[in-house]
């Protein structure tokens, strides 16, 4: 019943959060504290986003972007979690493994997913295959780290306990590595998406004819700043709607985490 109630009244607390924020959106507009054409309205937002459902933009719907988005987000991302997760327990299980592979992955990590674009579309052009790629290069370190560290985190109690009760290899790693992997392997994704979006506005900023992140360049350069905003709220209501997505399948794979 508490934790019901408590519930309650984080939701409420978002809720009000949420409000305020437009109305001091309101405000600030009112007072024309920024030029209208660089900060619209909440009012104007709202009518661009009846525009965009009613009418579309650029001889595209708004469904259509957010669709095609999704469909590459969706492709990309499980393509990385798919490729990192066997290549994480690998790395972690094999120190031949490691040391073949960490160079490469340490030398990927830090180099911005934009930089990537160029060659992708040269070698690839500017269809689906570049953006997926970009969204697979730069997710899947993401899940090959959190993979390790889950690994690496596995209580040695826990082994020493399997092992003297006689288990073998494939027992350990099935009903002791993988329970403790999991939940940072969650935790991987859930960081992993907002990076897979990145990637994906990215490209679609460059290389793309439709998608959210095509919307806000095309609308930027026209000077559509309410249009701009509207993608900009809708790709993060996506994001957040997938984030949220993951917890619920990770609170049905790993319901002990947060009880042991």
């Amino acid at each position: 019943m508490g934790a019901r109630v408590g519930g309650h009244v984080h939701r409420l607390a978002t809720i009000i959060a949420l409000i305020c924020a437009v109305a001091v959106w309101q405000i600030v507009s009112i007072l024309h504290v920024f030029p209208p054409i660089a900060l619209p309205s909440p009012t104007a937002v709202w009518r661009a986003l009846v525009l965009l459902l009613s009418q579309g933009y650029g001889g595209r719907s708004l469904f259509e972007d957010m669709w095609i988005s999704v469909v590459r987000i969706g492709i990309g991302f499980l393509g990385a979690v798919l490729l990192g997760v066997p290549i994480g327990l690998g790395m972690a299980r094999n120190p031949l493994i490691f040391r073949v592979i960490d160079p490469f992955l340490q030398f990927v990590r830090p180099v911005p997913p934009l930089a990537y674009i160029p060659l992708l579309v040269v070698w690839f052009g500017i269809g689906e295959l570049p953006k997926i790629l970009l969204i697979l290069v730069g997710t899947v370190p993401v899940i090959i780290i959190g993979t390790i560290s889950g690994v690496k985190g596995t209580p040695a109690l826990r082994l020493s306990v399997a092992r003297t009760l006689g288990a073998s290899e494939a027992q350990i790693f099935r009903y002791v590595i993988l329970p403790s992997v999991l939940p940072e392997i969650f935790t991987a994704m859930r960081v992993g998406i907002g990076v897979a979006w990145t990637c994906l506005v990215a490209a679609e900023l460059i290389a793309a004819d439709q998608g959210l992140g095509w919307l806000v360049q095309y609308a930027g350069q026209a000077l559509q700043v309410a249009i701009v905003i509207v993608g900009i709220i809708v790709i993060g209501i996506l994001g957040y709607c997938m984030e949220l997505l993951i917890r619920v399948v990770e609170s049905r794979a790993v319901p002990w985490r947060g009880h042991t």
